[in-house]
């Protein structure tokens, strides 16, 4: 029996197994089990029965996958690790208490302790092109998402991943893993061939369509397993269901899935939080009212120094000061003052119940003895969030589903401290994520950092290495373009730095950058001036030197025309409607 078999499970089929078996779905707390339904059948062929129908399949043909014909792979695993990609949405560099910030996050903060942290890891600055340049090893533009999943005309950006591409999910389950997604996936929902299981993976729960919810979907948001929908809007939810928690929870029923089966696994843990609009509960909202009265001229500031006290900021950098339309904390009456902190707390709550959700992964991989061969990478899809005004949005009451907060420019630089600009931008404020490498088995130095510049397209050569997967040139007959980055896989196994050619470029909404080695030019906007800057004095980008080293301007002014021209960016971010 396989899944094809049964009904697409709905949530009324859900309730009946959750009860008959425990299984804790969509958050609620566990029904206690109805001991007349028990007696005849054995608990273990309920589960079976329960897991076929919702997706878990024990057997899945090959025939019966989107993805059609795929050879099973029999070698040996061997010290092959499992691997868990966590990618947050809408974080700052600075808002981890391991990377400076005052919001406390003990479990992710006990990841980098253990683990290792990068200081120059570089995203694409926006969501969607982030999650197909990390699902794809390409630039977000050669993989058809280089702004959102809105089709547009140009090739670059038709909104979704193209044929022209293939998946970690794919590579890693040809290599004999259990890929999965749980979380958001937001690379193309329009159809269900562009979702999770027709790119190559073999599970999926999460939202297809994008995230801007906590409590329940919103309108036009929808939770799936596999290719069933089993949530949406409309949707009775249990009052204690939050996305955060229901994403990991679902993740590690997928690790249970690859252990029964004796695979490793690989799972890609895609959150919301602290994405807008921000949304808690009311007791995780209340532990942080009042801790930001301080106020972001005087947070910031401290922020900086933990930075600098860490050792991977220098001194020497100087801080992007506070923005000209940002007004000074003090200058705020108590009314303001009050509202801004009521802000801030709901955003550090998100936070909060993100890296407990984290604390239960984790504890989770320690229970199924899995934590020591597992690789847990940590990053942020961009930097903090300016939009919803300087002083941000309070609209309801942020414990609603139906309430509208957002964190607004003045926190938002105060969470992407030291650095320019933000989300969008392609200064370092916008495209600088921290990024936590945790693998106890093979990290022989854990507690340390790394200084080399990588970029979000290094993370599937990285796994290639990792997994012994093969990069195909053909999937379903489409050519595949040969992948973009380079494997930092040295990095974790102990060599701190490796010469290397660093070339990484980047272009969204017609804002655009180049990094050669520690050059950087940048520009804001299609038709905005190219700036550049000596990353290595001068990382947060206070000293323009576009007039003084014109050559170097056209060096990487040619060098990034030519990028763009192979990998479909339109020049001025002109694409067409």
């Amino acid at each position: 029996m396989n899944r094809k078999d049964c009904e697409p499970a709905s949530r009324t089929d859900l309730r009946f197994f959750a009860r008959a078996t425990r299984i804790r779905l969509f958050n609620s707390t566990p029904i206690a089990e109805d001991q007349a339904f028990m007696k005849p059948f054995p608990l273990l062929l309920v589960l079976k029965f329960a897991f076929l129908c919702l997706g878990y399949s024990e057997e899945r043909p090959n025939g019966d996958r989107p993805n059609g014909d795929r050879p099973n792979d029999d070698r040996p695993d061997g010290d092959r690790p499992s691997i868990i990609i966590i990618l947050v949405d809408d974080m700052g560099f600075s808002d981890l208490g391991c990377y400076g910030g005052e919001i406390p996050t003990p479990h992710i903060d006990s990841l980098a302790e253990n683990g290792l942290r990068f200081s120059q890891f570089y995203n694409t600055g926006r969501c969607c092109p982030t999650r197909a340049s990390l699902l794809t090893g390409l630039y977000s533009h050669r993989a058809g998402v280089g702004h959102m999943t809105n089709a547009r005309k140009a090739r670059g950006y038709i909104g979704r991943l193209n044929e022209e591409c293939t998946t970690i999910g794919q590579l890693a389950s040809d290599a004999g893993y259990l890929s999965a997604v749980s979380g958001k996936w937001h690379v193309g929902s329009g159809k269900r061939a562009w979702w999770p299981l027709a790119r190559g993976f073999d599970r999926f729960y999460g939202c297809p369509e994008g995230g801007g919810f906590y409590h329940r979907p919103k309108d036009g948001r929808t939770i799936v397993l596999n290719e069933d929908v089993i949530l949406d809007h409309k949707s009775e939810i249990p009052d204690d269901w939050y996305c955060t928690d229901s994403f990991t929870e679902n993740g590690l029923r997928f690790v249970d899935e690859a252990i029964e089966k004796d695979q490793p696994f690989f799972l890609y843990l895609a959150h919301i939080a602290p994405h807008f609009p921000l949304q808690a509960d009311e007791a995780d909202i209340a532990k942080y009212r009042g801790k930001f009265l301080a106020g972001w001229d005087k947070l910031s500031q401290e922020r900086h120094q933990r930075q600098i006290e860490l050792g991977f900021i220098d001194p020497a950098w100087e801080k992007m000061p506070r923005p000209k339309e940002v007004p000074a904390w003090d200058s705020l009456n108590k009314k303001q003052q009050d509202r801004l902190d009521h802000l801030f707390a709901t955003y550090a709550a998100t936070m909060d119940r993100l890296d407990r959700s984290i604390g239960n992964l984790i504890d989770g991989l320690k229970e199924r003895d899995q934590f020591d061969n597992t690789l847990i990478l940590f990053l942020s899809d961009n930097g903090a969030s300016a939009e919803g005004g300087t002083l941000g949005r309070t609209d309801g009451d942020p414990t609603e589903a139906n309430s509208n907060w957002w964190a607004g420019k003045a926190w938002a630089w105060h969470s992407n401290t030291p650095f320019r600009r933000y989300k969008k931008a392609n200064e370092e404020g916008g495209i600088a994520t921290p990024l936590i490498a945790h693998w106890p088995a093979g990290i022989s130095d854990p507690g340390t950092w790394r200084e080399d510049p990588f970029h979000v397209i290094d993370i599937l050569p990285t796994i290639l290495d990792l997994t012994e997967a093969s990069y195909p040139e053909e999937v379903q007959g489409n050519q595949i373009a040969p992948f973009q980055g380079q494997s930092f896989a040295f990095a974790l196994k102990g060599i701190t730095s490796k010469p290397r050619k660093v070339n990484y470029f980047w272009e969204h909404e017609g804002n655009a950058a180049v990094r050669d080695g520690d050059w950087k030019l940048v520009r804001v906007g299609g038709k905005g001036k190219w700036e550049l800057y000596d990353l290595k004095a001068d990382r947060t980008e206070q000293n323009n030197l576009a007039s003084t080293h014109a050559d170097q301007v056209t060096e990487m002014t040619s060098q990034w025309e030519e990028w763009a021209k192979h990998n479909f960016v339109a020049p001025r971010g002109n694409t067409g409607k």
